[in-house]
């Protein structure tokens, strides 16, 4: 009797303690290894930038050339006037635009270039005597009877930030320099909505995060033209030649793109990096059957038939699997002999005078009719050297589109000078730079936010420490954006907004994050109970049944009591 007794308390003693041990031990450390890794987060940074305040500032300088301000008036000036605007765009989203606006009067040697023959001449002068901060304008306000500009322009925009504007006939009869401003602002306005940031851009540059109003189309019609925002973009040249029987063809790309297409993106290079390559494709044929017409004794390509021709032609081109920056197509076809000549012809059935079209966020094709080359003694194939000249004429001025290049048509009154060589002005590329950081902003606020929203409701998610760097050095940038903006330093803040971009869509496309490197709870379920049950439930059964006992030694001294 007395060994059995022994033999219940040793069971009972090893019961508890394989409990203890399990309890104090196992779980605790089963706990600790199976711990899902979640490094620290900025997550009320993140919260911060949801709520997307932006401040866009810009240095305005207007100076005023001889004659066109009274002695008294001049005795006020220089002088300087800060102008802000308020758009709300959403609950999430607000602008701010704010002017610092100097007005002096014109130097000694502003007033030489101001007296050159041309708007054109004066505005390299003035170029050269002072180089205008990027993102900033200098409007040159000068007489009625100046000889610059023509009778009836009454702006002329240069190929750098300087404008030229002429007094109109009401600011003559200002006595006071306020009542001259006060004419004069009207007209700075339109200038600065040429020139500098308008709303429409800045808007349209929003797309990723806000939702338009109808009243908005234009603006979105236009940003869904250019390609979004990349660190890089790849080019391809691709000359398609359907018959080579018909016709050899030559053309010097390589040459061409170095004199007409290398200047643009040297000068947009802060913007994005760029390569450029080229390639002959034979026997590839447009996938639609151009209709003869016999009013014009030439095939046509509707305007309706167009979106049908870049697919099969697309199969051919390849793709560059070892890059993930945007692809821009330019495509250069020459009909065959048989199809000759080839035009494309609008909505309303009149001839595209650059026989090109453009695809939305995809490229631009233009057809070369060589038929001329075909006479009644030409030998097959026929050499054609392409006038590369004409050519990229047209390829530049798709490019400038679907890099996000606006080229709206000026105000009545505005007269706005060539682009030159680079085939980009000054103003136009600030322009695209205030597009570019604004949405380089937008866009990695949304990526990192719905990321932290993703991390917060899946705790499952391992966050490494590489991660939590990307994010952190993504807010960190944003934050250093957002502040350059409002500073008005418009290079910093498009480079931060590009490093912002690039960190943030690297934690969010993180391999450690695929749904496949956690276990859901289910899943876990599914794997721990086989392992623990058949361990658990005699250890549980044994705590039961020395718990009962103890209960029922309990009641049997209670009953000896009694």
């Amino acid at each position: 009797m007395a060994t059995a007794e022994v033999e219940r308390r040793r069971g009972q003693l090893a019961a508890l303690s394989i409990a203890a041990v399990v309890i104090i031990v196992g779980v605790p450390l089963w706990w600790k290894t199976t711990e899902t890794y979640r490094a620290w987060l900025p997550v009320s940074q993140i919260r911060e930038l949801a709520k997307l305040q932006l401040q866009l500032s810009a240095d305005v300088e207007v100076v005023f050339a001889r004659g066109t301000v009274t002695p008294e008036q001049q005795k006020k000036v220089p002088l300087t006037q800060t102008q802000e605007e308020d758009h709300a765009i959403d609950d999430d989203t607000a602008l701010k635009y704010r002017y610092e606006t100097k007005y002096r009067t014109a130097t000694i040697m502003e007033e030489d270039a101001l007296n050159k023959p041309t708007a054109a001449e004066a505005d390299l002068s003035l170029h050269v005597l002072s180089e205008s901060p990027c993102g900033s304008l200098v409007i040159y306000v000068i007489p009625e009877s100046s000889s610059l500009l023509p009778e009836d322009v009454k702006v002329y925009i240069g190929q750098r930030r300087t404008a030229l504007l002429r007094v109109a006939p009401q600011m003559r009869t200002a006595k006071t320099l306020e009542q001259l401003l006060h004419h004069l602002q009207p007209h700075i306005k339109q200038v600065l909505r040429v020139m500098s940031f308008s709303y429409a851009d800045i808007t349209a540059a929003l797309s990723d995060r806000v939702r338009f109003h109808p009243g908005n189309k234009e603006s979105i019609a236009d940003s869904m033209r250019a390609f979004k925002s990349s660190p890089g973009y790849e080019i391809t040249f691709s000359l398609l030649n359907p018959d080579p029987k018909s016709h050899r063809l030559h053309w010097d790309i390589e040459g061409a793109a170095q004199t007409y297409i290398q200047p643009l993106l040297t000068k947009m290079s802060p913007v994005a990096n760029f390569s450029i390559d080229s390639q002959t494709l034979h026997y590839a044929m447009l996938g639609v059957n151009p209709r003869f017409d016999n009013t014009r004794s030439a095939y046509m390509l509707n305007a309706d038939s167009l979106a049908h021709v870049i697919n099969p032609v697309e199969a051919r081109l390849g793709s560059n699997a070892a890059s993930s920056n945007p692809v821009l197509n330019f495509l250069l076809y020459v009909p065959d002999a048989y199809h000759s000549p080839l035009y494309i012809q609008d909505q309303n059935k009149q001839k595209v005078p650059s026989n090109a079209f453009h695809s939305p966020r995809w490229g631009g094709i233009m057809v070369y009719n060589v038929d001329s080359y075909y006479g009644p003694e030409a030998e097959f194939p026929v050499d054609i050297n392409i006038n590369m000249a004409k050519v990229m004429g047209v390829f530049l001025a798709q490019l400038r589109l679907l890099l996000g290049v606006q080229s709206s048509p000026p105000p009545p009154g505005f007269l706005v000078a060539p682009c030159g060589r680079t085939g980009l002005a000054d103003w136009e590329l600030d322009r695209l730079m205030w597009s570019r950081s604004v949405e380089n902003i937008a866009t990695a606020t949304t990526t990192i936010t719905s990321l932290a929203q993703l991390l917060d409701q899946i705790g499952n998610i391992v966050i490494n420490d590489n991660i939590a760097e990307q994010v952190s050095s993504a807010v960190t940038s944003l934050q250093l954006a957002v502040a350059e903006l409002e500073a008005g330093n418009l290079k910093f803040a498009l480079q931060f907004s590009k490093e912002a971009i690039l960190a943030s869509e690297k934690a969010f496309f993180d391999p450690s994050l695929l749904h496949l490197l956690y276990f859901p709870d289910d899943q876990k379920f599914a794997i721990y109970i086989p392992l623990f049950l058949p361990m658990c439930v005699p250890i549980l059964l044994s705590l039961i049944k020395i718990a009962s006992e103890a209960r029922q030694k309990r009641r049997e001294k209670q009953v000896k009591k009694d």
